[in-house]
């Protein structure tokens, strides 16, 4: 069963997605925390596949930054933003931070679970406005949406090239080549390699 953990100073919220998680039979809630310093404490001892983590946060560190030191001490947990913001600096902060998807606090309960299944495929949620604000932003500014590393390992997937291929030519790990076209994924909106690099070329990016 894949192990979830909530970052969320919201009681009522907290024990509306226990109840919720706990009707599944493919995911547990294993603890939820109320500030991201009590969450990063315990990131060794809880184990998460998944954590849902809320951007505004008490305690000094919010959403953002929790995403960003979990990222760092676990690179392998998928982290999904759960917040009421609809904010493209804070969309793209929380990507670049390393978030696998981002939904607003109205998304009903059948999204989340939802979220998590695509997740767990390769996808990258986003609630709807979400998406369609990332996607106006993108042609409102007709600019390059990746990262340095992002748009090295997109243009060695244009050349054929595999996995394994780009983590030793640029001497990353493996992980790091999907972590990277993941947040490629999630930029684009889509869940291939074809409708990615389709989506570059026609936008002149690669």
């Amino acid at each position: 069963m894949n192990k979830v953990i909530l970052v969320e100073d919201n009681v009522d919220i907290c024990t509306g997605y226990k109840m919720l998680i706990g009707m599944t039979n493919k995911y547990e809630l294993v603890n939820f925390y109320h500030t991201g310093g009590e969450a990063i404490k315990n990131i060794y001892k809880d184990k998460p596949d998944f954590a849902l983590v809320d951007i505004d946060l008490p305690g000094g560190m919010n959403g953002i930054e929790v995403t960003r030191r979990i990222k760092e001490l676990n690179p392998k947990i998928e982290i999904i933003i759960i917040t009421v913001f609809e904010n493209s600096s804070k969309v793209f902060e929380s990507l670049a931070a390393g978030a696998s998807g981002y939904l607003t606090k109205n998304a009903n309960q059948l999204e989340i679970i939802d979220a998590l299944d695509q997740i767990s495929v390769g996808g990258s949620p986003m609630s709807p406005s979400i998406a369609r604000m990332v996607v106006g932003s993108f042609k409102k500014n007709n600019s390059n949406p990746f990262t340095e590393k992002e748009l090295v390992v997109l243009e060695a997937l244009v050349d054929g090239k595999s996995y394994k291929s780009i983590a030793a030519k640029h001497d990353i790990s493996i992980d790091a080549v999907r972590f990277h076209i993941k947040n490629i994924y999630l930029k684009l909106q889509v869940n291939s390699k074809e409708d990615a690099i389709n989506i570059a070329k026609e936008n002149n990016w690669v």
